[in-house]
């Protein structure tokens, strides 16, 4: 470059010299300086239109010519090579790309910062029908479903969402969408049918089952009792059937609480939405406890600054809160001090049953909402408990908009908390 530059500047003398000699001569100093000029001017004009000709046909070998411009046209020759070497290899990156992506049973959609489909795999096509034309129009022009709209337009895609095939009715969709570059979109579509109907088996299964139950339940519960209460029952007999009346007992609770799980899991017709004082439910819900709690002489205050009013269902929300402090009751020591707060602030309604009792690991938080989890199984066993109450509180409260949290540290206690947004705090017309 920086010869090619030199070459110019002797060439831009050579002119001025030419000009000023010549005019010398003849006198025209003036004029023949501006014809050197324009001489010039005319050779840069040329070698412009040479650089243009030949951009026009990038395939071609750069024309001849000398100085500056010889320069030039050598780097944008090298520029070139290198910009169709690179672009080879980003096609050849593609294309492996899209083959390895076509290979996939999983529907993978490209959406561009406008929502609209800018690429597809051959599985996306199948499962949502997509054709050459689609390219380029708005997605939820295609997955026009109300709770797709909003997941995908809300931007928090941590968690997947299930839905029907807007195509086939037997099929069940799952949609993962993951965010990046400026603004676009990855866009993940599962079958996940089989999955659905399992989960449907299972709920129908255990939904069955423990009606089935319930009858059979209640006539040897109703034979047990009979018996244990009658005065000619040998006394070598009575502790037996002691322990059979309080196993089946346990065994009906634990029927119950299947049932009432799988009706909150199985139930999606719309609950009544009534006006619920909480602080009112909770007293209620307390005088249980405290009878639950009998000789162990526990402590249980409810910390409130005013009556909260939230709409919601009175019996799901009773169920939720009955769990969370009934487990608060069975798992802390005697003389232990259990305390339910209620709060209505900026963020929303918060509730929490915070008890002094041993606590636990915090590895085993994330799995305490599973079906018969144990943390400690000798524990529970002793406590009576079925290992439900926690996922029935969490599916209760999932369908008041609140997330059950739990945290707890060994040795200082558990607190059970969730929070419900300011839509659900009842307002009198």
């Amino acid at each position: 470059m920086v010869r090619g530059f030199n070459a110019e500047l002797k060439r831009v003398l050579v002119f001025a010299t030419s000009g000023i000699f010549f005019g010398f001569i003849n006198g025209h100093m003036s004029w023949t300086l501006i014809a050197a000029c324009a001489l010039y001017i005319c050779g840069l004009l040329w070698q412009i239109r040479r650089l243009d000709l030949w951009l026009a046909q990038p395939n071609k070998q750069p024309p001849d010519a000398s100085g500056i411009w010889g320069t030039i046209f050598d780097n944008i020759y090298r520029l070139q090579k290198k910009q169709r070497k690179e672009k080879r290899q980003l096609k050849t990156v593609i294309n492996r790309v899209q083959e390895t992506t076509s290979a996939l049973r999983d529907g993978v959609i490209l959406v561009d910062s406008h929502g609209n489909i800018d690429w597809w795999n051959r599985a996306a096509s199948g499962l949502l029908g997509f054709q050459s034309s689609d390219q380029g129009h708005a997605l939820i022009n295609y997955l026009r479903h109300p709770e797709f709209i909003d997941y995908f337009e809300s931007g928090d895609y941590k968690t997947p969402l299930d839905l029907p095939s807007p195509r086939f009715q037997s099929k069940h969709l799952q949609y993962q969408i993951t965010a990046f570059g400026r603004r676009e979109r990855l866009v993940v579509v599962r079958d996940v049918t089989q999955i659905h109907q399992l989960e449907n088996l299972r709920r129908d299964f255990v939904a069955n089952v423990s009606h089935e139950l319930r009858t059979p339940l209640t006539v040897i519960r109703g034979y047990l009792e009979t018996l244990a209460d009658s005065d000619s029952m040998p006394e070598k007999w009575q502790k037996p059937f002691s322990q059979m009346l309080y196993q089946s007992e346990r065994m009906g609770q634990l029927v119950e609480d299947l049932i009432s799980l799988s009706q909150l899991e199985t139930n999606s017709d719309p609950q009544p939405q009534l006006a619920v004082e909480l602080v009112t439910l909770l007293q209620s819900i307390r005088l249980d406890a405290l009878e639950l709690s009998g000789s162990k002489q526990q402590q249980i205050i409810i910390h409130s600054a005013s009556e909260v009013t939230l709409t919601g269902c009175e019996k799901s929300l009773r169920s939720a809160f009955s769990n969370l402090m009934f487990n608060a009751v069975k798992y802390t020591p005697n003389n232990s001090r259990i305390d339910v707060t209620v709060q209505n602030n900026k963020s929303g309604i918060y509730v929490s049953v915070q008890d002094n009792g041993d606590g636990f690991d915090r590895k085993h938080i994330p799995r305490l909402t599973e079906r018969f989890y144990r943390v400690d199984d000798h524990r529970n066993s002793s406590a009576g408990g079925t290992g439900l109450g926690l996922a029935i509180a969490k599916h209760a409260l999932l369908r008041h908009d609140a997330e059950l949290k739990i945290d707890s540290q060994l040795g200082q206690g558990s607190c059970f908390s969730c929070t419900f947004p300011l839509t659900r705090e009842f307002k009198s017309i």
